[in-house]
C-alpha cells in the first residue's frame, strides 16, 4: 500500500488501537465469520453456491485469514502483512484464471467490511470504548481493505498478463505455420488455431506493414486479425477479407499505416497472399506504385506480373530499345513517351497529342523519327507488345526511387553514347 505521509509513517491508525481490545475480539472470531459468509451468499450471487464445497471452503478460508489476521495487528501494529496479502493475491489469479472479473470479491469484500464493522461497534458500545478509538478501528479496516483489495488486483493483473502473453506467444506461432513453405494442413492450422483461440476461416488475406518509427504509435488490429509485428516484415492475416464491411474495417484498422493486403486466398495458401502483399509492398517503397491509403495486391497484378523478373525485364528492354541508345537522354525521354502513348492508343497521332498535350504535329514529327529507328518492327504485333511491355515498365520507374539502369544496347556506338535507363 502507499505511504500517504507521517500518518502511515508512524503506524497509524494501528498505532492508536489499545491492544488489549484484540483480546475482547478473538474469542467472537468464528461468529463474525458466520455472519459475514451468511451475508456474503445473500448479497452477493456469484458466492451462494451451496454445493460446491471446494468454493465455499475458500470463502471461510478467505474470511477466517482477514479476520485473524487483523486482530493480530491490532494487537501488534508490526505484524507481517505477507501471507494475507499473497493468499488474496492467488485469489485475483485464481478469478482471472477462471476468466472473471474482480468485481464480485470486491463487492462481497464491503459486504463483509460492513458486517465487520457492525459486530465491532455493537462489541464495543458495551465495552465502553471511545468514539475516538472506534473511529481507529473503522479506518484501520478500510485500510485493510485497501491492502487485500490491492494485493488482489496485482495478481489478477499477473495472470491476465501471463495468458495475453502465452496467447500473443500462440498466435505468432500460427502466423509462422500459415506463411511456411510448403503449407501446412488444414488439421495442423486447425489444432493450432484452436489453442490460440482463433476460429479457422474459410479465405484469408495476408498484409505487409512498413515498419514504423520507434516513436510510431503501434496500431490497434480487431481480436480476429492475427499480427506479428515482430517479423521482418511485419504482417497480419485477416480474416474472410471479403465479408460484408470487412473492407471498411480493415481500412480504418490499418489507417495511417504503410499496408498492402494481398490477394484473398485459401486459408492453407496464406503465404501465397503474404508472397504478393510483401512484393507490392517493395515496389510501393520504391515509389513504383503510389500508396493512397491502403494498398490491395490485386489493383497492382499487371505491375507485379512486370516486375516479377526485373532482370528479364532490362534484358528485354535492352533488345528492344536498342534504336534509342545512340540519343541523348532528353530524346529518349520524348521519344519513349510518345512511342508508349501510340501504342496505347491505337496507333492514333491525334490521341497522342491529347494525352502527352503537345501539338498534333509534334507528335507527327516524333512518330516519324521513331519510324526511321525503328523501321518495319513496328509493323510487327508480337514486337509491339514486347515495346509496350518494357515502355510501361520505364514508365512506372519515371517518377520512381530508382529502378535498375538499362546499358547502352549498341557496343559500336562509341564512348559518347547515351543509355537508355528505366529511370529519367
Amino acid at each position: 500500500m502507499a505511504d500517504d505521509g507521517s500518518t502511515a509513517a508512524h503506524g497509524r491508525p494501528w498505532a492508536d488501537l489499545p491492544r488489549e481490545l484484540a483480546v475482547h475480539m478473538r474469542p467472537h472470531l468464528d461468529e463474525v465469520a458466520d455472519d459475514m459468509i451468511e451475508e456474503i451468499r445473500t448479497r452477493v450471487r456469484e458466492y451462494d453456491r451451496p454445493g460446491d464445497g471446494a468454493y465455499s471452503g475458500t470463502l471461510r478460508l478467505a474470511v477466517e485469514r482477514v479476520l485473524h489476521y487483523f486482530v493480530d495487528r491490532v494487537a501488534d501494529p508490526g505484524h507481517e502483512a505477507g501471507p494475507v496479502t499473497d493468499f488474496f493475491r492467488a485469489i485475483g489469479r485464481g478469478e482471472a484464471g477462471e476468466g472473471r472479473s474482480l468485481d464480485a470479491m470486491q463487492t462481497a469484500m464491503r459486504v463483509g467490511g460492513v458486517v465487520a464493522w457492525r459486530r465491532l461497534a455493537e462489541g464495543a458500545a458495551h465495552l465502553g470504548v471511545s468514539s475516538r478509538t472506534l473511529g481507529a478501528v473503522g479506518e484501520a479496516m478500510m485500510m485493510f481493505q485497501d491492502e487485500l483489495a490491492a494485493a488482489a488486483a496485482e495478481g489478477y493483473a499477473q495472470a491476465r498478463a501471463a495468458v495475453a502473453g502465452e496467447m500473443q506467444r500462440r498466435r505468432k506461432r500460427l502466423v509462422d505455420l500459415l506463411f511456411a513453405d510448403p503449407s501446412a494442413t488444414l488439421e495442423a492450422i486447425a489444432d493450432l488455431a484452436a489453442a490460440a483461440h482463433w476460429p479457422v476461416p474459410r479465405t484469408v488475406a495476408a498484409v505487409a506493414l512498413g515498419r514504423h518509427g520507434k516513436d510510431a504509435r503501434q496500431p490497434a488490429f480487431p481480436p480476429d486479425i492475427l499480427a506479428d509485428l515482430e517479423r521482418r516484415t511485419p504482417s497480419l492475416i485477416i480474416p474472410d477479407p471479403d465479408g460484408p464491411g470487412r473492407a471498411k474495417l480493415v481500412d480504418r484498422a490499418l489507417s495511417g499505416s504503410l499496408a498492402v493486403v494481398g490477394p484473398t486466398v485459401p486459408v492453407t495458401e496464406a503465404a501465397r497472399s503474404f508472397q504478393w502483399a510483401r512484393k507490392t509492398l517493395g515496389l510501393v517503397e520504391r515509389g513504383v506504385i503510389e500508396a493512397d491509403g491502403v494498398v490491395r495486391s490485386v489493383e497492382h497484378m499487371s505491375t507485379l506480373i512486370l516486375f516479377q523478373d526485373e532482370d528479364l525485364i532490362v534484358s528485354l528492354a535492352r533488345l528492344r530499345l536498342a534504336p534509342l541508345a545512340h540519343l541523348r537522354a532528353g530524346q529518349q525521354d520524348r521519344l519513349a513517351e510518345t512511342l508508349l502513348a501510340w501504342l496505347q492508343s491505337g496507333r492514333n497521332a491525334n490521341e497522342v497529342a491529347m494525352r502527352l498535350h503537345v501539338h498534333p504535329q509534334t507528335v507527327r514529327y516524333r512518330l516519324r523519327q521513331l519510324e526511321e529507328l525503328f523501321g518495319d518492327q513496328l509493323l510487327d504485333p508480337d514486337l509491339r507488345f514486347d515495346l509496350e511491355i518494357v515502355l510501361r515498365a520505364r514508365a512506372l520507374l519515371a517518377d520512381g526511387s530508382g529502378g535498375p539502369v538499362l546499358p547502352a544496347a549498341r557496343e559500336a556506338v562509341g564512348d559518347a553514347a547515351e543509355v537508355v535507363t528505366f529511370r529519367r
